[in-house]
Protein backbone atom coordinates (compact mmCIF):
# COMPACT_ATOMS: atom_id res chain seq x y z
CA UNK A 1 0.00 0.00 0.00
CA UNK A 2 1.53 3.41 -0.68
CA UNK A 3 0.95 6.21 1.66
CA UNK A 4 1.16 9.87 1.42
CA UNK A 5 1.84 12.23 3.34
CA UNK A 6 0.85 16.25 3.29
CA UNK A 7 3.21 19.29 4.23
CA UNK A 8 1.12 22.14 4.14
CA UNK A 9 0.61 25.91 5.53
CA UNK A 10 -2.49 26.42 6.73
CA UNK A 11 -4.52 29.54 6.44
CA UNK A 12 -5.66 30.57 9.74
CA UNK A 13 -9.62 30.68 10.47
CA UNK A 14 -10.19 30.31 6.52
CA UNK A 15 -11.46 26.59 6.49
CA UNK A 16 -12.49 27.00 2.82
CA UNK A 17 -9.22 27.69 1.65
CA UNK A 18 -7.32 25.10 3.77
CA UNK A 19 -10.12 22.92 2.16
CA UNK A 20 -9.02 23.67 -1.41
CA UNK A 21 -5.43 22.53 -0.50
CA UNK A 22 -6.69 19.30 1.18
CA UNK A 23 -8.04 18.83 -2.16
CA UNK A 24 -4.92 19.52 -4.38
CA UNK A 25 -3.03 17.56 -2.21
CA UNK A 26 -5.14 14.51 -2.66
CA UNK A 27 -5.29 14.52 -6.12
CA UNK A 28 -1.79 14.96 -6.19
CA UNK A 29 -1.55 11.67 -3.65
CA UNK A 30 -4.12 9.78 -5.83
CA UNK A 31 -1.41 10.71 -9.15
CA UNK A 32 1.48 9.12 -7.35
CA UNK A 33 -0.75 5.50 -6.79
CA UNK A 34 -1.40 6.57 -3.04
CA UNK A 35 -4.57 5.34 -1.30
CA UNK A 36 -4.48 6.85 2.09
CA UNK A 37 -3.36 10.62 2.88
CA UNK A 38 -2.64 11.93 6.11
CA UNK A 39 -2.61 15.96 6.93
CA UNK A 40 -1.35 17.77 9.69
CA UNK A 41 -2.95 18.91 13.28
CA UNK A 42 -6.12 21.09 13.48
CA UNK A 43 -6.12 21.20 8.94
CA UNK A 44 -9.39 22.93 8.91
CA UNK A 45 -8.63 26.10 11.58
CA UNK A 46 -5.05 26.99 11.74
CA UNK A 47 -3.15 26.40 15.29
CA UNK A 48 -4.71 29.27 17.09
CA UNK A 49 -6.59 29.08 20.25
CA UNK A 50 -8.51 32.38 19.73
CA UNK A 51 -9.11 31.08 16.63
CA UNK A 52 -9.93 27.60 16.92
CA UNK A 53 -12.63 28.44 19.49
CA UNK A 54 -14.15 30.76 17.37
CA UNK A 55 -14.28 28.71 13.64
CA UNK A 56 -14.71 25.06 15.37
CA UNK A 57 -17.80 23.24 14.00
CA UNK A 58 -19.90 20.49 14.94
CA UNK A 59 -19.12 17.55 12.32
CA UNK A 60 -22.67 17.49 10.51
CA UNK A 61 -21.46 21.13 8.64
CA UNK A 62 -18.41 22.86 7.32
CA UNK A 63 -15.41 21.32 7.22
CA UNK A 64 -15.96 17.23 7.85
CA UNK A 65 -18.61 17.26 5.16
CA UNK A 66 -16.60 18.69 2.31
CA UNK A 67 -13.91 16.43 3.36
CA UNK A 68 -15.88 13.37 2.52
CA UNK A 69 -17.06 15.14 -0.70
CA UNK A 70 -13.09 14.84 -1.65
CA UNK A 71 -12.26 11.80 -0.66
CA UNK A 72 -15.13 10.29 -2.18
CA UNK A 73 -14.27 12.51 -5.90
CA UNK A 74 -10.87 11.75 -5.52
CA UNK A 75 -11.55 8.07 -4.13
CA UNK A 76 -8.29 7.96 -1.79
CA UNK A 77 -8.60 7.71 1.99
CA UNK A 78 -7.91 10.84 4.17
CA UNK A 79 -6.77 11.41 7.74
CA UNK A 80 -7.05 14.95 9.07
CA UNK A 81 -6.74 16.42 12.03
CA UNK A 82 -9.22 19.00 12.81
CA UNK A 83 -11.39 20.63 15.33
CA UNK A 84 -14.68 18.78 16.84
CA UNK A 85 -17.07 20.74 18.58
CA UNK A 86 -19.41 18.46 20.62
CA UNK A 87 -21.65 20.40 22.84
CA UNK A 88 -19.74 22.78 25.16
CA UNK A 89 -16.94 20.98 24.24
CA UNK A 90 -13.84 21.53 21.55
CA UNK A 91 -11.99 18.25 20.67
CA UNK A 92 -8.61 18.78 19.21
CA UNK A 93 -9.14 15.47 16.61
CA UNK A 94 -8.08 13.30 14.01
CA UNK A 95 -10.81 11.52 12.02
CA UNK A 96 -10.49 8.96 9.11
CA UNK A 97 -12.50 9.39 5.93
CA UNK A 98 -12.01 6.36 3.67
CA UNK A 99 -12.50 6.07 -0.15
CA UNK A 100 -16.32 6.26 -0.77
CA UNK A 101 -16.50 9.33 1.65
CA UNK A 102 -17.78 7.64 5.03
CA UNK A 103 -16.17 8.76 8.34
CA UNK A 104 -15.39 5.80 9.77
CA UNK A 105 -13.08 6.24 13.11
CA UNK A 106 -12.31 9.31 15.20
CA UNK A 107 -9.49 10.21 17.58
CA UNK A 108 -9.75 12.97 20.15
CA UNK A 109 -6.27 14.08 21.40
CA UNK A 110 -5.20 12.59 25.02
CA UNK A 111 -2.20 14.56 25.39
CA UNK A 112 -3.09 18.09 26.06
CA UNK A 113 -0.08 21.13 25.26
CA UNK A 114 -0.47 22.42 28.42
CA UNK A 115 2.34 24.64 28.37
CA UNK A 116 2.25 28.64 28.06
CA UNK A 117 2.29 30.54 25.57
CA UNK A 118 -0.13 27.99 24.11
CA UNK A 119 -1.76 26.12 27.16
CA UNK A 120 -4.36 23.79 25.15
CA UNK A 121 -6.26 23.12 27.69
CA UNK A 122 -7.75 26.23 28.41
CA UNK A 123 -9.30 25.49 24.46
CA UNK A 124 -9.84 21.55 24.38
CA UNK A 125 -11.08 18.97 26.41
CA UNK A 126 -8.84 15.84 26.06
CA UNK A 127 -9.97 12.19 24.94
CA UNK A 128 -10.38 9.42 26.29
CA UNK A 129 -9.63 6.34 24.31
CA UNK A 130 -6.33 5.36 22.12
CA UNK A 131 -8.05 4.72 18.80
CA UNK A 132 -7.10 2.33 15.71
CA UNK A 133 -8.53 0.84 12.47
CA UNK A 134 -7.74 -1.23 9.35
CA UNK A 135 -7.15 -0.87 6.15
CA UNK A 136 -5.62 -2.92 3.34
CA UNK A 137 -3.69 -5.63 5.47
CA UNK A 138 -2.43 -3.07 8.38
CA UNK A 139 -3.61 -1.34 11.56
CA UNK A 140 -3.01 2.13 11.54
CA UNK A 141 -3.04 4.34 15.23
CA UNK A 142 -4.03 7.70 15.34
CA UNK A 143 -2.01 10.16 17.61
CA UNK A 144 -1.56 14.43 17.50
CA UNK A 145 1.56 16.08 18.00
CA UNK A 146 2.49 16.10 21.46
CA UNK A 147 1.31 12.37 21.78
CA UNK A 148 4.35 11.77 20.32
CA UNK A 149 6.29 12.28 23.71
CA UNK A 150 4.33 9.86 25.76
CA UNK A 151 5.61 6.07 24.59
CA UNK A 152 2.93 4.51 26.84
CA UNK A 153 0.65 5.49 24.13
CA UNK A 154 2.32 3.85 21.32
CA UNK A 155 3.25 0.73 23.38
CA UNK A 156 -0.38 0.45 24.03
CA UNK A 157 -1.43 0.99 20.70
CA UNK A 158 1.19 -1.90 19.70
CA UNK A 159 0.48 -4.67 22.13
CA UNK A 160 -3.34 -4.00 22.91
CA UNK A 161 -4.58 -3.33 19.79
CA UNK A 162 -1.89 -4.77 17.36
CA UNK A 163 -1.21 -1.41 15.38
CA UNK A 164 2.08 -1.78 12.84
CA UNK A 165 1.39 1.77 11.59
CA UNK A 166 0.95 5.25 13.87
CA UNK A 167 -0.16 7.74 12.18
CA UNK A 168 0.56 11.37 13.78
CA UNK A 169 -1.02 14.57 12.84
CA UNK A 170 0.73 17.62 13.84
CA UNK A 171 1.27 21.48 14.53
CA UNK A 172 5.09 20.34 16.14
CA UNK A 173 7.43 24.26 16.24
CA UNK A 174 11.00 25.47 16.13
CA UNK A 175 13.04 25.34 18.24
CA UNK A 176 12.06 21.64 19.17
CA UNK A 177 12.49 20.28 15.43
CA UNK A 178 15.36 17.86 16.57
CA UNK A 179 12.78 16.70 19.49
CA UNK A 180 10.42 15.68 16.38
CA UNK A 181 13.02 13.95 14.59
CA UNK A 182 14.36 11.88 17.34
CA UNK A 183 11.23 11.03 18.92
CA UNK A 184 9.86 9.52 15.59
CA UNK A 185 12.46 7.45 14.93
CA UNK A 186 12.23 6.14 18.90
CA UNK A 187 8.75 5.23 18.62
CA UNK A 188 8.85 3.37 15.18
CA UNK A 189 12.01 1.81 16.49
CA UNK A 190 11.06 0.30 20.00
CA UNK A 191 7.24 -0.72 18.55
CA UNK A 192 8.95 -2.12 15.35
CA UNK A 193 6.15 0.00 13.15
CA UNK A 194 5.64 2.24 11.08
CA UNK A 195 5.82 6.38 12.07
CA UNK A 196 3.67 8.14 8.79
CA UNK A 197 3.81 11.79 10.21
CA UNK A 198 2.58 14.84 8.68
CA UNK A 199 3.72 18.34 10.47
CA UNK A 200 2.80 21.99 9.24
CA UNK A 201 4.84 24.46 7.97
CA UNK A 202 4.43 28.34 8.34
CA UNK A 203 3.55 29.91 10.94
CA UNK A 204 0.16 30.82 13.03
CA UNK A 205 0.17 33.30 15.72
CA UNK A 206 3.76 33.41 17.50
CA UNK A 207 4.49 30.04 16.09
CA UNK A 208 6.63 28.90 13.57
CA UNK A 209 6.55 24.86 12.85
CA UNK A 210 9.54 22.85 11.74
CA UNK A 211 8.10 20.76 8.87
CA UNK A 212 10.47 17.31 8.47
CA UNK A 213 7.46 15.16 7.85
CA UNK A 214 8.43 11.89 7.63
CA UNK A 215 7.40 8.16 6.60
CA UNK A 216 10.11 5.53 8.98
CA UNK A 217 9.69 2.15 8.59
CA UNK A 218 9.60 -0.52 11.77
CA UNK A 219 13.37 -0.72 11.48
CA UNK A 220 13.65 3.16 12.16
CA UNK A 221 14.73 3.62 8.59
CA UNK A 222 13.36 7.32 7.74
CA UNK A 223 11.76 6.44 4.28
CA UNK A 224 10.38 9.80 3.17
CA UNK A 225 11.09 12.89 4.51
CA UNK A 226 10.06 16.63 3.91
CA UNK A 227 11.65 19.64 4.63
CA UNK A 228 11.91 22.39 7.17
CA UNK A 229 9.67 25.05 5.47
CA UNK A 230 8.37 24.14 2.22
CA UNK A 231 5.11 22.70 1.41
CA UNK A 232 5.55 19.03 -0.17
CA UNK A 233 3.71 15.45 -0.92
CA UNK A 234 5.97 12.62 0.53
CA UNK A 235 4.71 8.98 -0.13
CA UNK A 236 6.38 5.18 0.38
CA UNK A 237 4.97 1.87 -0.05
CA UNK A 238 3.91 0.12 3.45
CA UNK A 239 3.85 -3.37 4.42
CA UNK A 240 2.48 -5.63 6.95
CA UNK A 241 5.19 -8.11 6.20
CA UNK A 242 7.83 -5.93 6.76
CA UNK A 243 6.36 -5.58 10.34
CA UNK A 244 6.37 -9.09 11.26
CA UNK A 245 9.65 -9.70 9.66
CA UNK A 246 11.09 -7.21 11.96
CA UNK A 247 9.32 -8.51 14.70
CA UNK A 248 10.09 -12.27 13.85
CA UNK A 249 13.87 -11.49 13.81
CA UNK A 250 13.94 -9.82 17.08
CA UNK A 251 10.73 -10.39 18.96
CA UNK A 252 11.54 -7.58 21.75
CA UNK A 253 8.02 -6.67 22.11
CA UNK A 254 7.58 -10.39 23.32
CA UNK A 255 10.73 -10.29 26.00
CA UNK A 256 9.12 -7.49 28.05
CA UNK A 257 9.01 -7.83 31.54
CA UNK A 258 5.50 -6.93 32.66
CA UNK A 259 5.87 -8.23 35.83
CA UNK A 260 8.47 -5.19 36.21
CA UNK A 261 6.77 -2.42 34.78
CA UNK A 262 4.63 -1.54 37.79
Amino acid sequence: MKIAVAQISCSLGDPEANLSKVRDFSRRAKDVGAELIVFPEMTDTGYSMSVIQKHADEWNSGFVPVLREIASQVSIAIVSGVSERDGSSIYNSQILVDSLGKSTAKYRKAHLYAVAPVEEQACFTPGDEFVSFALGDLRFGFSICYDLRFPEMYRKLATDQNVGAFLISSAWPFPRDEHFRVLMQARAIENQSYVIASNRVGKDDDLWFCGYSAIIDPRGVIVAAASPDREELIHADVSEKLVQSVRRRVNSLGHRRQDLYR
